[in-house]
C-alpha cells in the first residue's frame, strides 16, 4: 500500500453520464429557506405536547403546502456541482440524506479543505437524529463518518464506492452541539483507496472510521 495517490487532473462532469447537475448557486434562496424551515418543523413535530386543536390545524396548513408544491420535480440521481473557497469542485447527489442541500433531512453536513490536510466540517444535530437520551444515533455517527470518508477520497481526486466501513464509538456524542468532522486518504493499492477519520466533540473523539473505497474507473487513469 502506497501514500503516494495520483488523482487524475479533472473529475468528469456528471452530464456526460446522463445526469443532470445543478449548480448549487442556482438553489433559490426561498427554497434554502424552506429547507431550513422544514428541518426546524420536523425537530418540533418529534417534541411538540401541544393539544389535539392545534395538530389538526398544523396538519392541514402541512397538507396544503405539499399540495401547493406538487408539479415538476428534480429527476433521482440529479447533481448539485458545489464550489468550494480553494477552488475545488465537488459532485454529490441534490438529496443526499447527509449533505444534500435540498434535503430537510440532512444536518446537512459540508466537508471543506483543512489547513492540515484532508477534510473538515462542522455540524449540530438536535434531537430528530437522537439515539440514546440526550445522545446522536450511532447510525447517523456512521452516516456522517461514511460521507466525509467518501468526501475526502474525492478531493484527491479519487471518488468511488464504499466497500467497507468500520466504526468505533469512543465517547457519547451529544445532540445540540457543535461537532467537528475530519478525514483523511490514508493510502492507495491500485483502484483501492483507504480513507479514515473521526468525529470530535469540545476536541474528544467521540467516534473514529476507517473505510475501504473502491474507484471508480474515470478517462485518463486507465483504470489502475
Amino acid at each position: 500500500m502506497t501514500v503516494d495517490a495520483k488523482p487524475v487532473a479533472e473529475l468528469p462532469d456528471p452530464r456526460d453520464f446522463g445526469l443532470s447537475v445543478v449548480p448549487e448557486g442556482e438553489i433559490p434562496a426561498e427554497l434554502a429557506s424552506l429547507v431550513d424551515e422544514v428541518r426546524s418543523l420536523v425537530d418540533t413535530v418529534a417534541h411538540t405536547k401541544a393539544g389535539s386543536r392545534e395538530l389538526a390545524a398544523a396538519r392541514e396548513a402541512v397538507a396544503a403546502a405539499n399540495d401547493r408544491l406538487k408539479g415538476d420535480r428534480h429527476d433521482i440521481g440529479t447533481m448539485v456541482q458545489q464550489v468550494w473557497p480553494d477552488g475545488r469542485v465537488e459532485y454529490g447527489t441534490l438529496t443526499n440524506v447527509v449533505s444534500g442541500p435540498t434535503n430537510a433531512a440532512a444536518p446537512p453536513l459540508r466537508m471543506e479543505t483543512a489547513p492540515e490536510g484532508g477534510l473538515r466540517g462542522e455540524v449540530v444535530l438536535n434531537g430528530t437524529y437522537q439515539g440514546p437520551p440526550g445522545l446522536v444515533h450511532g447510525g447517523w455517527l456512521a452516516a456522517l463518518l461514511d460521507q466525509a470518508l467518501g468526501s475526502a477520497a474525492g478531493a484527491e481526486g479519487m471518488p468511488g464506492l464504499t466497500a467497507n466501513l468500520d466504526v468505533n464509538y469512543r465517547n457519547p456524542t451529544p445532540l445540540n452541539a457543535p461537532l467537528e468532522i475530519t478525514a483523511r486518504v490514508s493510502g492507495t493499492e491500485r483502484r483501492k483507496v483507504f480513507v479514515s477519520g473521526e468525529v470530535r466533540h469540545n476536541g474528544q473523539v467521540t467516534a473514529e472510521g476507517t473505510a475501504l473505497m473502491v474507484r471508480m474507473n474515470l478517462p485518463g487513469d486507465g483504470g489502475a
